[in-house]
């Protein structure tokens, strides 16, 4: 426990203290780092690698890895902070899935198991703008809770940070642009996005107060941060303010599950896939984003997130800073791709992939784990996006031997070695 305080203590310490600055600095200082320190290309204090759809989220993730966190807590983080940069995707109002492969207690790494979180329906139907149950927060603390090493509240930190001013990436501006004027019909999205009247370019400065203050809450009081009592009561109005019709029990009732992933061999390795559906019958599916982390005793975590639409319902819950996510009783499912191969018996890391792009994410997942197991470069269909993490030699063992590389035109960002 000292050890988890200490570690806790350094983290919160240096994000509170540290400055934003521009470019690829911001990145460097999330965690009040030397600039060098996390910088991609730089050599880490700790082996491990992470992936993410929005590079201010990956560098989140590599931090928390130099500073004692294992892959559940890197991946935490990655989400947290996604959530605050990329919220078109993966917003606190939305939800997803992960595949997480840990040790237990003594040590000793164990079975895969799938961690579903979903952005689902609420109890009844209604509201100009039905929302979906907001349950990416409960899902994240879920999995850091059950596996992480540091304390909960330091994978909340660096996003609380983010919130009060993050830089517009190319992912997201690559959203806004999607989206257009359509999003600014909420004042709460335009005084965002928006704040001059002009949506905001890349590189530009957004600040989210309501949303780190949100954060706030969930860093201090956990999952009763949002989800039980008079915060879920206060969110639930809130939400029904922006035409979401949730109420403090969808709120209270909507919970994370485990399970089992699906189970397949290739190339001489096991590997675990979260189960998707047919590809929406002909439908366009949601879009979604993916963070994965991979640590230095092989415990690996890979998640997809979705808003069950671009931006969700395009609404902000008022006071909130929570972008809303679609109810998915009016949009259909999203296609949450992710694979991880692994040893049979000591289910030692090989490769993981994640897959995003709408209808194609299942199969570039598919392609991307499977270019990772044989050393080929097969063509991932357009829109369809994969970001691997790759270790021929296995983890733990052949950590020299690793590689991770981030989906081209992705937008994304792959870091780490040692």
């Amino acid at each position: 426990m000292q050890n988890r305080l200490r570690a806790f203590g350094a983290i919160t310490s240096l994000a509170l203290l540290a400055g934003c600055g521009a470019g690829q600095t911001i990145g460097h200082q999330l965690l009040g780092l030397n600039t060098g320190a996390s910088a991609p290309g730089s050599a880490p204090a700790e082996f491990g690698y992470v992936v993410a759809d929005e590079p201010q989220a990956a560098i989140v993730g590599r931090d928390i890895l130099n500073h004692g966190g294992n892959a559940v807590d890197a991946a935490a983080a990655e989400g947290f902070a996604q959530a605050v940069t990329l919220p078109s995707r993966g917003g606190l109002g939305g939800g997803g899935a992960c595949l997480i492969k840990m040790p237990n207690s003594s040590g000793k790494m164990q079975p895969p198991v799938m961690l579903d979180f979903p952005a689902g329906a609420p109890a009844a139907d209604g509201g100009s703008r039905p929302a979906a149950v907001p349950l990416l927060a409960r899902g994240l603390l879920a999995m850091q809770a059950r596996y992480g090493r540091l304390p909960q509240s330091a994978v909340i930190v660096p996003a609380e940070r983010l919130a009060g001013g993050a830089q517009v990436s190319q992912a997201l501006e690559a959203d806004l642009q999607v989206v257009g004027n359509a999003l600014l019909a909420d004042p709460q999205a335009a005084d965002i996005f928006a704040p001059d009247g002009k949506m905001l370019p890349e590189g530009a400065n957004f600040q989210q107060p309501d949303l780190a203050t949100t954060l706030e809450n969930l860093r201090v009081n956990g999952v009763n941060g949002l989800y039980v009592g008079a915060n879920a009561t206060q969110f639930a109005e809130a939400a029904d303010s922006a035409g979401g019709n949730l109420t403090a029990q969808d709120l209270k009732t909507a919970t994370p599950k485990y399970g089992t992933p699906d189970i397949t061999q290739q190339n001489g390795y096991d590997v675990a896939s979260l189960p998707v559906g047919n590809s929406g019958h002909g439908k366009a599916l949601p879009a979604s984003a993916s963070f994965m982390a991979l640590d230095k005793n092989g415990g690996a975590v890979i998640c997809v997130t979705s808003m069950n639409n671009l931006f969700g319902t395009g609404r902000i819950a008022p006071g909130t800073g929570v972008l809303l996510a679609a109810s998915p009783r009016s949009h259909p499912a999203p296609e949450l791709a992710a694979s991880m191969a692994y040893t049979s018996g000591n289910y030692a890391f090989r490769a993981a992939a994640s897959g995003t792009g709408q209808n194609e994410a299942d199969k570039a997942a598919q392609i991307g784990l499977a270019n990772a197991l044989t050393g080929k470069n097969t063509p991932i269909p357009e829109p369809g996006r994969a970001n691997v993490i790759s270790c021929p030699r296995n983890v733990p063992g052949g950590e020299a031997s690793c590689t991770a590389s981030a989906a081209p035109g992705g937008n994304g960002l792959a870091i780490g070695g040692r």
